[in-house]
């Protein structure tokens, strides 16, 4: 019996080393498509910025009927991908958000997928997206806005390798999210007084940002100045220790200040590899209600209570 089972087991080994070694020639003989593939790596000691675009977003957003000029939920959905990005990738040291894009911003000797360019991307762009969705209900569960068709992100890497260049990269979104909030802000109060879109566009052809200004204050009783910062500059997304229940707690907070000036770069030294006082509490101020603050504390309390354990533990 012993010998029967042996001459068994025997057969059954031959025949699945024989089934092995054609399977592994087969797939040698396939793998020459691998020489197709070209990978590139991004430059070290160089700043990695991925900025993510919304992709159709002017048919995306009237579609969903997103308020004009703007949409404080749609613009908090937002800053929620951004954070979400943010926690997966822990050598961001700072991101910044306007309208419907993203820049986020890796050390310089971030080794992030030992720095290949369309993994990082790729990854980038998904994971935003895919954030987006998610955190959709969340945000607009007050409108019931239903999402009709998935929303698409394309990504973009670009490098900077100083860091004034990584500045004046920052500098020229900010000043982009002021260009063209002060346009959208005049454009649509004319079009809501009754005017056309095409005369309202006609109006401010070859208009100065003073001349935008006069027609708001004039015209609508609006002192541009007095927008609320996240139209007028944009959302700044960084790290910072808070104080949650007597506990320090490192939180992704968002700052709504002027980035272009030296003020903001003395105040957070970090983000260019200088050192802090570790025991800094930073002060959250009135953005201690902004959803993606609220969003990490209801994360930090189910973590205290155990509820995101799972099920075994």
């Amino acid at each position: 019996m012993r010998k029967f089972l042996s001459i068994i087991l025997n057969g059954v080994y031959k025949q699945t080393n024989r089934a092995y070694r054609t399977s592994k020639m087969a797939l040698s003989r396939f793998e020459y498509v691998k020489q197709f593939e070209h990978e590139e790596k991004l430059l070290k000691n160089c700043w990695i910025v991925v900025r993510v675009d919304g992709k159709g977003f002017h048919r995306f957003c009237n579609v969903h009927k997103f308020k004009k000029p703007n949409d404080i939920d749609a613009l908090q959905l937002m800053n929620m991908a951004g954070m979400t990005v943010m926690q997966d990738f822990n050598e961001i040291v700072l991101a910044y958000g306007q309208s419907d894009e993203y820049s986020f911003v890796f050390r310089r000797d971030a080794s992030v997928y030992q720095r290949r360019r369309d993994k990082l991307v790729s990854y980038v762009a998904s994971l935003f997206t895919s954030a987006y969705m998610f955190h959709w209900a969340n945000i607009f569960k007050g409108r019931s806005l239903v999402m009709c068709y998935p929303p698409a992100f394309d990504a973009r890497t670009v490098l900077y390798p100083t860091d004034e260049n990584l500045r004046d990269y920052l500098s020229w979104r900010q000043a982009d999210a002021h260009v063209n909030n002060l346009y959208n802000t005049t454009f649509w109060n004319l079009v809501s007084s009754g005017m056309s879109n095409a005369d309202a566009e006609n109006k401010l052809k070859g208009t100065l940002a003073k001349d935008k200004n006069e027609i708001l204050f004039t015209h609508f009783n609006i002192n541009y100045n007095n927008e609320p910062l996240i139209y007028r500059k944009g959302t700044i997304l960084m790290r910072k220790t808070i104080e949650v229940k007597e506990k320090k707690q490192k939180f992704i907070v968002p700052i709504f200040e002027d980035l272009i000036g030296d003020d903001f770069w003395l105040r957070h030294p970090e983000i260019l590899g200088k050192k802090t006082n570790p025991e800094d509490i930073y002060d959250l101020g009135v953005n201690d209600k902004q959803p993606i603050i609220q969003y990490q504390l209801g994360v930090f309390e189910k973590r205290k209570d155990g509820r995101n354990k799972p099920v075994d533990e």
